[in-house]
């Protein structure tokens, strides 16, 4: 059975819509501040290693819950030059990577934490506007659509359930107009778009002015604990601190136990040249708002404040090994892929092109969103396994790492959600072909109405499936 993508596209056209590329994401082409690298010992009360959105919301809210400590953040390249310069720049408000993955696994809390996400989103819009941080904020809401005929009765389940309003033909397309939208779901108020970039430049500028000390170029290499300090050891140096908080997404845990809790799935986006206003007239999007598509295998898109269009999703692609390479960026038949299923869903936007390709590692875990921890006696405090809806999830992913580190219960820290790890990853050669058969098993349920077979089936009732 074909799906609506699977339909043939002229590669005459891909060929001219990629022609003039620049790989590199289209986000991080702008201008960045330099921060130093450490000259030498440094001694601290707080260390936070990592500077993307999770590692800057750690920083800056240490620093705002306690002005009097010496706060420190490292990263080993740039400011937010890896998952957070590179996603979709979607805030969704769902912490467990949407309801449905939060529900099965969390049945009891299910409703405190879909409440505590929607309070996380509402204080994130409220601590920028306070911060007077240039971000590009916009509470667009987000549009789910259904592509072939068996997703139309999922949206109108969930919104049943009361996860947002339907849509049928007419009216979706209303919204934006695609041949391939058969129906549609808003949920008004539970997404917003941002530039990701800009929020890590900006997370890094209000970190700085509220005291946080910050180094580029400062690789951390190995924790030793021992008395009441926790010893970084950077390159030719090292940071003498109270407490640590790892913030390093999709790289090698610094904790060695850590390491198998977590797999690097390559995500792959196209980014267009701005549209013109006739251009944009002929698929409306008035409204602004993300969409993704409600597959497996899905697409999620939406418009720059200079009206591209970022596209991307469909493939994720693991790599033997688990490891995260620049040359894995390059993948050819991913973006011709994205292109074509482009022009399938906009064949009146036959005449524009793409400026930008890249991609970047997502930090995917077996329940498919963030799992925390502590170790070295409760001084260092741990988070990974955002699966690649982290925007909005990494502000309240760093508050659980600073209510942790405090000792003291709070609601966070109280939730199943935190006291508990997801299951680890066999090592290789397992985990490649466990990965790659989940993969496959996707595409064929896309392919089927669908229909999950018995490998969907099995993972589904030992608590390891995905549906997104």
């Amino acid at each position: 059975m074909e799906t609506v993508f699977d339909a043939p596209v002229d590669p005459a056209l891909i060929d001219r819509s990629l022609a003039e590329t620049t790989l590199g994401s289209m986000w991080l082409d702008v201008p960045r501040p330099e921060f130093p690298s450490t000259a030498g010992p440094v001694t601290c009360d707080l260390l936070v290693i990592g500077g993307g959105y999770t590692g800057l919301w750690s920083a800056l809210h240490a620093a705002r819950r306690h002005p009097d400590r010496r706060v420190v953040l490292i990263e080993a390249d740039r400011i937010g030059w890896a998952a957070s310069g590179r996603n979709g720049g979607f805030v969704d408000a769902s912490l467990t990577h949407g309801y449905e993955n939060g529900k099965t696994r969390w049945p009891n809390e299910i409703d405190t934490l879909e409440a505590m996400g929607l309070e996380n989103l509402d204080g994130m819009q409220a601590e920028i506007a306070d911060l007077g941080m240039d971000v590009e904020w916009e509470r667009t809401g987000m549009l789910g659509v259904a592509t072939e005929p068996h997703q139309v009765q999922w949206l109108q389940d969930a919104a049943a359930e009361g996860h947002g309003d339907f849509l049928d033909l007419e009216q979706v397309r209303d919204q934006v107009q695609s041949p391939t939208f058969l129906a549609g779901l808003v949920s008004a108020d539970s997404c917003a778009i941002v530039n990701p970039a800009k929020l890590a430049l900006e997370l890094a500028r209000v970190c700085r002015e509220a005291g946080v000390e910050i180094y580029e170029h400062t690789t951390a290499s190995r924790i030793e604990t021992g008395g009441a300090a926790v010893r970084v050891y950077t390159d030719g140096s090292s940071i003498l601190c109270r407490q640590v908080v790892l913030a390093t997404n999709v790289f090698p845990s610094l904790l060695r136990r850590n390491r198998l809790y977590t797999v690097p799935v390559y995500d792959y986006v196209l980014a267009t040249e701005p549209l013109t206003d006739e251009q944009m007239s002929r698929i409306g999007w008035r409204g602004r708002q993300g969409i993704g598509d409600s597959a497996n295998q899905f697409h999620y898109y939406r418009l720059s404040q200079d009206n591209r269009i970022v596209w991307g999703g469909y493939d994720a692609v693991y790599h033997f090994g688990r490891q995260v390479k620049s040359s894995y960026e390059e993948r050819q038949q991913s973006y011709r892929r994205l292109a074509a299923h482009f022009f399938i869903t906009f064949p009146q936007l036959d005449d524009v092109r793409f400026t930008h390709r890249w991609a970047g590692a997502i930090d995917t875990n077996t329940r498919f969103c963030a799992h925390w921890g502590l170790a070295r006696e409760g001084r260092v405090a741990y988070v990974n396994g955002f699966t690649g809806l982290g925007v909005g999830a990494a502000r309240f992913a760093a508050d659980v790492c600073l209510d942790l580190l405090g000792g003291t219960p709070t609601p966070r820290t109280e939730l199943e959600m935190v006291r508990k790890k997801p299951l680890p990853f066999p090592p290789e050669p397992l985990a490649s072909v466990g990965i790659q058969a989940t993969r496959w098993s996707l595409d064929r349920a896309d392919h089927s109405a669908g229909r999950r077979n018995l490998l969907l089936r099995t993972l589904d009732a030992a608590g390891l499936g995905f549906d997104s």
